[in-house]
């Protein structure tokens, strides 16, 4: 059995997790959520049902993949959600490290 180098493990880790990133943006319906979300900074699932016009199974399911992905924050308080954007992770998206994976040194 051939033994895999540490890098290309690493950069087969790397790549599933941007892979799980760009899909999760590669959605016209999550980017226009994630748009809301930032318009709005924090938003309450309740009131992000009424303005994407989506029922709530669905929109669960659009948020589950953002949240899966790291490019929205949940909290809870009582029995309502509240969603923000993860400022940190889509700068991240958008930085020179990620264009780095695609330079010749």
């Amino acid at each position: 059995m051939k033994e895999i180098p540490v890098q290309d493990l690493y950069l087969s880790k790397t790549f599933q997790t941007y892979q799980k990133k760009f899909k999760a943006l590669a959605d016209d319906r999550r980017l226009q959520i994630m748009h809301q979300i930032t318009q709005q900074r924090e938003v309450c699932v309740c009131d992000l049902s009424d303005t994407m016009a989506l029922p709530q199974s669905k929109l669960s399911y659009h948020l589950k993949i953002l949240l899966d992905a790291s490019l929205i924050k949940k909290e809870t308080r009582g029995t309502w959600s509240y969603y923000s954007l993860n400022e940190e992770e889509v700068n991240h998206l958008l930085s020179e490290e990620l264009c780095c994976l695609f330079r010749h040194d």
